[in-house]
């Protein structure tokens, strides 16, 4: 769906975006992590067109961008940064304008104009909008209806610049379920974000950016797999460590940290030994400590308030 090669931008001595080769698949939900100021909405304006590369290739459903975008533009459904609308009309006025100013597509009829504008704002939590003009909305009514307006012509692919910006958590978990029904649905999606929670419950691919460059690219499951410890809690933690003979690496109280393989393994082991255990939990390297190993401290921090990145111009 989305495939760049040795991608680069440059402004003036600056590399906002070094030498970036993604593999976006179909079907896949892919979180593009990165600090503030790690390149992120550089990158997600090259996929779309919007800014040039200095070198390196993008492909885009099949076609190259930025010469044949036009081509591939009705397909995809963008939300980068703030939502752009005229404030002084509605949202739903703001969808239709939108619709009728875009190139025909069989999802994209005048016939089918008002249906569709009315789905996606269900889809986001509008449908009870009324004729309030844009400027009068809270800073998340307005990312809601950015949104709307990515998925009014039904997209197969989905491209999103920090879409839960600006919502509050019952927002977030909507969006979240969204885009997980969309993408069961067909749709590809493609997300740029610095919320390492968010990514970690929506995407089951990631790539990292850290000062421009990627650092990785991995499905998250491959990345979160067993450790091969398990953390034990029991009301004998001395029984419990003289069974395991030197397979406790670490004890805080009741809680125990065991170099083992198997949970089920373990538990039967403990439980032959007369060792009462409260729970056993397998312990699985969080998305945090793998994003904050392989970055540097060269960009702004991990969940701070989403700003524009500093390489953007």
């Amino acid at each position: 769906m989305i495939t760049t090669q040795d991608l680069t931008k440059r402004y003036g001595k600056v590399e906002a975006v070094r030498e970036v080769s993604l593999d976006v698949r179909e079907g896949d939900r892919y979180g593009l992590l990165g600090p503030n100021g790690s390149g992120k909405s550089t990158l997600v304006r090259m996929l779309l067109g919007l800014v040039y590369a200095t070198s390196g290739s993008i492909s885009v459903l099949g076609e190259a961008v930025p010469r044949h975008v036009g081509r591939v533009l009705p397909q995809i459904g963008a939300l980068i940064e703030e939502p752009a609308a005229y404030p002084h009309l509605s949202g739903r006025a703001n969808l239709r304008l939108l619709d009728a100013a875009g190139p025909s597509t069989p999802h994209g009829s005048r016939r089918t104009r008002r249906r569709r504008v009315d789905d996606a704002l269900e889809q986001v939590g509008l449908a009870g909008i009324d004729r309030r003009p844009v400027r009068a909305y809270s800073l998340g009514m307005r990312q809601r209806l950015g949104l709307a307006a990515a998925l009014v012509r039904r997209p197969r692919l989905l491209i999103l610049d920090e879409p839960t910006n600006g919502l509050d958590p019952r927002g977030i978990r909507d969006i979240r379920d969204l885009l997980i029904s969309l993408n069961a649905s067909g749709v590809t999606v493609f997300l740029s974000s610095h919320l390492l929670p968010e990514v970690s419950a929506l995407c089951t691919r990631v790539g990292v950016l850290d000062s421009g460059a990627l650092v990785l690219q991995e499905q998250l499951a491959s990345l979160q797999a067993p450790t091969g410890r398990v953390l034990v809690s029991t009301d004998d933690p001395e029984r419990a460590v003289a069974a395991l003979d030197g397979l406790v690496e670490h004890r805080d109280g009741a809680d125990l940290v065991v170099r083992f393989p198997d949970a089920a393994a373990l538990n039967a082991r403990l439980v032959a030994a007369g060792v009462p255990v409260r729970s056993l939990l397998v312990q699985r390297r969080s998305l945090e400590e793998i994003v904050l190993n392989v970055t540097g401290s060269g960009s702004d921090q991990f969940g701070a308030p989403a700003t524009p990145d500093a390489s953007t111009p």
